[in-house]
């Protein structure tokens, strides 16, 4: 039977003290969607409030992944995303989260999806984010009350990116948060493509990384 990967999106559309207009980065969810659906898998969305999700970086339209994601399937169907607490996440064999800023703003805390990555997490099916979207890990805690990112290795987007690019915008740095919460955290070069497999656990840091954040997930699924 094919594969089932849900991936779980922000509804946030502005960011921090002036507004900056933000939402899930493009590449960040075309090019694992791109991916998911060459191994032929079913890729279904879900979003925590189930509004219309946002996307940015529509500037990057003209690669072939995102343009494919723009003008096919992918953005139709993440339009339609289900809300987070209708869906039956034990049916899926892996959750994903892209970034973009957006998962700053209304998955740090948010209780529901804390408890799905952990439930998926503890039945051993793969959890997967990318860039700014790691922050759905912080706050997590397994049943032994633990941390999901204590001493496990992560990628997320670092503290030297975001300050070229939104520190004033975030809440927080998320480096800082997952290290303070026992991550053994992995920083490549700013940009450059680096994701990490840490049992059922994959994380990259930064837009070029979200490929191999799927391709991981994909040798995970089929090992």
């Amino acid at each position: 039977m094919s594969k089932k990967i849900l991936i779980i999106v922000s509804n946030a559309n502005t960011i921090g003290p002036n507004n900056r207009r933000t939402g899930t980065f493009l590449p960040e969810v075309a090019h694992p969607y791109h991916e998911f659906a060459q191994a032929n898998y079913q890729i279904d969305f879900a979003s925590l409030s189930g509004d219309t999700p946002y996307l940015d970086a529509l500037n990057l339209a003209d690669d072939p992944a995102n343009l494919s994601f723009l003008t096919g399937k992918g953005w139709a169907d993440m339009q339609k995303a289900a809300k987070l607490s209708t869906v039956d996440v034990s049916g899926y064999d892996a959750i994903f989260v892209p970034g973009g800023l957006a998962p700053m703003v209304d998955m740090p805390e948010n209780p529901e999806l804390k408890q799905v990555i952990r439930e998926t997490y503890e039945r051993n099916a793969v959890v997967g984010a990318v860039c700014h979207g790691p922050v759905s890990l912080l706050n997590v805690k397994l049943s032994d009350g633990s941390y999901i990112v204590n001493q496990k290795n992560i990628a997320s987007f670092t503290n030297e990116e975001e300050d070229h690019y939104a520190k004033a915008d975030v809440p927080f740095e998320l480096e800082t948060a997952l290290t303070q919460q026992g991550a053994i955290f992995h920083a490549a070069a700013p940009w450059i493509a680096n994701s990490i497999a840490d049992g059922n656990l994959v994380t990259g840091q930064n837009p070029a990384s979200a490929k191999g954040v799927a391709k991981k997930m994909i040798g995970l699924l089929e090992a």
